[in-house]
């Protein structure tokens, strides 16, 4: 996968080079690029903004080093690839989101600052997306965030692919509760299930903690899954194990 993003601040992102989003660029799974798009200004002043038409509060970005850095990357990349604008007002990100960014070969982020974008700019962009509904001061964090979970879903990225399937939210749940030695650490210890080597039982115990750990923290994930029968009975015994305290 390719991925190209537009920012005034590129060193902003120095850390993608860390961590598993590092590995996969060393090891050729990814190709990252940054461009400072005020390179393309043909301002003479080398400013990538200005007042907005009618007035208003703050500076908008200006069309121009925008396309100009957009047409770049397709002459270099040979496509412009899937154009996303960071906005407070697109779709918000999540889980899903990451996995449908990472079934496209090229992705392309702008990652704008100030007050907005010269509305033209939204000719180039095929999604916008958001974080969430709260305003940063530039697209650069939030760019970070998705492409950080979404190079996760990559092949042979993570170095073990089923800790990406097991993820919170990867199935509509929280994930399970986990541990690793010792089995005792200052009076806490493991639960016995996990020491057994009965994988059904393992099983068994980590869908409920599961099911335990979203029904506490993020019950709205419930009302949109299609509870099986022994994830409802489930769901009941944990309930009633609340209840009694």
């Amino acid at each position: 996968m390719r991925i190209d993003v537009l920012s005034l601040f590129p060193n902003m992102f120095a850390p993608m080079h860390q961590s598993i989003v590092g590995k996969a660029i060393e090891r050729g799974k990814l190709d990252f690029q940054v461009t400072d798009f005020r390179d393309y200004t043909t301002n003479k002043h080398n400013n990538v903004d200005d007042y907005p038409f009618g007035g208003g509060a703050g500076m908008l970005l200006t069309a121009q080093p925008i396309f100009d850095a957009i047409d770049h990357i397709e002459q270099e990349a040979g496509q412009r690839g899937h154009v996303i604008l960071m906005d407070p007002a697109g779709r918000k990100f999540d889980h899903k989101v990451a996995q449908e960014l990472a079934g496209y070969d090229h992705l392309t982020f702008i990652a704008g600052h100030y007050e907005g974008y010269d509305e033209r700019i939204r000719e180039l962009v095929d999604e916008e997306l958001s974080l969430g509904d709260y305003v940063l001061t530039g697209g650069e964090l939030g760019a970070m965030v998705m492409i950080d979970a979404t190079v996760r879903f990559l092949p042979e990225v993570l170095g073990n692919q089923a800790s990406a399937n097991t993820d919170s939210f990867e199935d509509g749940l929280l994930e399970y509760p986990q541990y690793t030695r010792p089995a005792e650490f200052r009076g806490r210890t493991v639960p016995d299930v996990l020491l057994s080597g009965n994988h059904a039982k393992i099983a068994e115990w980590r869908l409920k903690e599961s099911l335990r750990r979203t029904y506490l923290r993020r019950p709205d994930l419930l009302t949109n899954r299609t509870l099986t029968a022994q994830e409802r009975d489930f769901l009941d015994d944990i309930k009633s194990e609340i209840e009694e305290g």
